[in-house]
């Protein structure tokens, strides 16, 4: 059987059939549409996705891995769907000089563990994921694909169909704008288990792209 992949692994060495592609990705995409588009629409959109999936199979030659190639045809027939409901959001341009190799917490200067990304990883409570579901669309998936399913900056260019550093500026822009919206709507505390959690101060601020 094909074991779930993020990436990390080859498939250019075996050639999947269609039920191991299923049976080992269904639950990840499932989870992965449901944090895109809602839960509502979670189940009919997994199965068009497994039909473009069923239909393209045949010519998948590993140049990618498996995973983010059926990623990405997750994501893209997730986009189509959220730009039915009305025009898409377009990040502005933006140099490539303010992304550092390493992206440092704005906060406490740690390296790729960001706060944001600690507590969106853990799912700890209900405030956080409104917060990421009021971001605008382009943001909020590179902030899914990062931080939730934990991805690689590569991977995620690869999904997306974008350079590496074009990927790298999206996911920095996207977590300036979580950090200011996590700042504006949330109050973050220790618990009684020490465990970082939060509180919402009122209504979600609604989030600009610009």
């Amino acid at each position: 059987m094909l074991a779930p992949l993020r990436g990390s692994q080859s498939m250019s060495t075996h050639k999947p059939d269609f039920r191991e592609v299923y049976d080992a990705l269904r639950p990840r995409i499932q989870r992965y549409l449901a944090r895109m588009v809602g839960e509502a629409e979670a189940e009919d959109l997994l199965q068009e996705v497994f039909e473009k999936v069923s239909r393209s199979l045949g010519a998948f030659r590993g140049d990618a891995e498996l995973s983010t190639w059926v990623y990405r045809i997750a994501t893209n027939t997730a986009l189509d769907r959220l730009r039915r409901r009305g025009k898409p959001f377009e990040p502005s341009p933006v140099d490539a000089s303010v992304v550092a190799e390493d992206d440092r917490n704005v906060w406490t200067g740690e390296k790729r563990q960001t706060l944001e990304g600690r507590v969106i990883r853990d799912e700890m409570n209900a405030c956080i994921r409104e917060v990421v579901n009021g971001l605008p669309e382009t943001y909020r998936t590179v902030i899914i694909l990062g931080d939730l399913e934990g991805f690689s900056d590569r991977e995620i260019a690869e999904i997306l169909g974008l350079s590496l550093q074009n990927a790298k500026i999206r996911l920095h822009r996207a977590r300036m704008h979580l950090r200011k919206a996590l700042e504006k709507a949330c109050v973050f505390y220790k618990s009684e288990d020490n465990e970082l959690a939060c509180d919402r101060k009122g209504p979600f601020p609604v989030i600009r792209g610009r």
